[in-house]
């Protein structure tokens, strides 16, 4: 260690209040590599995915409802991120495009720019309309003697650079994504209208946003009018940042000499989340949220909450009958049978061949742990994770969501069994994070460290590898109790590209295709 780190660099460290047992764990990890995900088969209906129907919705709708109020319950939102990817297209368009010599149409066929096209065809509809063009005009004061293309052009100007309305540099949070009773609405303003279902008479219902602490005033001027809702925020802390090396797997330094960190992605949110006291938490993304279909989300958050109330209170008993000593070989049989068929945690063929302290002592450990739910959708053909059965290091299977690039992609069997994955991970979670006790799991001992990722990025014109810390609902709760549930595509309605405000999720009327200009 004393040939990695100078004193100067410890005293960096402990300054910055980082592990240095985490760094060495990530310099080990760079050196050596990250084993990746061994996928045993999909997760599928009936084998991994509960599916249900209209009858057991409701009767799990109804057990939330009953016993809702016996918890405390909040929705956790991991909301800091910016909206730079959202759009891509027309930063590029920005950059290529010159409007004293190029045509929109030259440009759109030149790049096979459908993104653009689209764009311009639906502009009337963006709930940011409005506002753009009255923008757009007082900044290009010469606006009015534009051609159609130019005009096109300083609109887009508008929408993304500082002196226009900033959208690429804002987060999605803060952004208009909705237009309803003549008001422009926000994904903050659909979270806030979204805690209905769990809302309790005479208390506030609870929200908590990750932010970047820069915006925290944006956000505040939306939550603010929220008076009957207790809305909190945390942000991503510099002492779950990552360490940046070299080529050669020494550490990275800057001009100055220092240790360079990079922000270990969302995964670090774990440390956000187990900061939370509530007994239950909803975890859903910031820009998956709906203008209409408000019904369906809101039944299929109570089917998830009812489930796992029901499995919660099931685990609590069985473990203060252990506590207890009142276990008998009856109840012994029923809480494996509840293990393996409720829980979805198959128990190895060994289990068998255990002493009985000992196969005791194991379902102990298996039954206190946190718990998640997780709502899965049909695959659409969505970029991101999926539902999957994984065989761990000990050849025991377990449920996990898992992303692509967390898996051997040259090996063509694994390839293979993700590309068949017939489920999508949409991010809809609930989970109680309370043991039967009702003390506060620490969140940290569930995490698999090895699920990891390593990344190639550039700083200050050198080539760099950065760590990512195990993904939110990926690694960081791989030790979790996991159940996956299948819900209705209606209520997966991501913002991923500008363009997918026009989808009717996301649209009041029809789309207008009159001209723009």
């Amino acid at each position: 260690m004393e040939k990695i780190f100078s004193e100067i660099d410890l005293q960096q460290i402990v300054k910055r209040g980082n592990s240095l047992e985490k760094i060495m764990q990530q310099l080990h990890y760079f050196k050596n590599g990250i084993p990746t995900i061994n996928l045993l088969k999909i997760a599928s209906i009936n084998d991994g995915i509960f599916q249900f129907s209209e009858q057991e919705i409701k009767e799990f709708c109804a057990y939330f409802d009953t016993y809702k109020d016996n918890y405390s319950i909040e929705k956790f939102v991991p909301a800091s991120g910016a909206a730079t990817r959202m759009f891509k297209s027309l930063n590029e368009f920005l950059t290529k495009f010159d409007p004293e010599k190029d045509t929109i149409n030259s440009y759109v066929n030149l790049n096979k720019e459908r993104d653009l096209s689209l764009f311009i065809v639906g502009l009337r509809s963006f709930p940011f309309y409005d506002e753009l063009k009255e923008k757009t005009k007082k900044t290009f004061t010469d606006y009015a003697n534009y051609n159609s293309d130019q005009k096109i052009y300083a609109i887009v100007k508008t929408l993304l650079t500082e002196k226009g309305l900033n959208f690429t540099n804002k987060p999605k949070g803060i952004l208009p994504f909705h237009y309803r009773n003549d008001e422009i609405l926000t994904p903050i303003d659909e979270h806030a209208f979204e805690t209905d279902f769990y809302k309790k008479p005479n208390q506030k219902a609870k929200i908590h946003f990750t932010i970047s602490k820069e915006f925290q005033n944006d956000f505040l001027k939306i939550t603010n009018k929220y008076k009957d809702l207790e809305i909190t925020f945390s942000y991503q802390t510099e002492t779950s940042d990552t360490i940046a090396v070299n080529a050669d797997n020494t550490p990275f330094r800057t001009p100055e000499n220092e240790l360079f960190f990079r922000p270990g992605g969302h995964g670090a949110l774990i440390e956000n989340l187990n900061q939370l006291q509530s007994d239950i938490v909803f975890i859903r993304n910031i820009d998956n949220v709906s203008q209409n279909n408000r019904e369906v989300i809101l039944t299929h958050k109570k089917l998830l909450g009812g489930i796992l109330l029901h499995t919660k209170k099931e685990v609590d008993a069985a473990l203060k009958k252990f506590q207890k000593n009142e276990m008998n070989e009856k109840n012994f049989k029923e809480i494996i049978n509840f293990i393996e068929t409720k829980m979805s945690f198959p128990l190895p063929d060994e289990f068998k061949m255990y002493e009985f302290d000992y196969q005791k002592e194991y379902l102990i450990k298996i039954l206190n742990r946190p718990i998640r739910v997780c709502g899965m959708v049909k695959n659409e053909g969505e970029p991101g994770g999926g539902p999957f059965w994984v065989q761990d290091e000990k050849g025991r299977c377990n449920l996990q969501i898992v992303e692509l690039s967390q898996i051997d992609s040259t090996n063509e069997n694994q390839l293979a069994v993700f590309k068949n994955s017939t489920h999508f991970n949409p991010v809809d979670i609930v989970c109680s994070i309370k043991d039967f006790e009702g003390n506060k799991f620490d969140l940290n001992k569930f995490v698999n460290p090895k699920t990891a990722f390593i990344t190639e990025k550039t700083k200050n014109g050198k080539e760099i590898k950065a760590f990512e810390l195990p993904g939110l609902w990926n690694g960081a709760m791989a030790k979790w109790t996991t159940i996956f549930v299948e819900v209705p595509i209606e209520t997966f309605n991501p913002v991923k590209k500008v363009n997918d405000l026009l989808k009717p999720a996301h649209q009041p009327n029809n789309l207008d295709s009159n001209s723009v200009l």
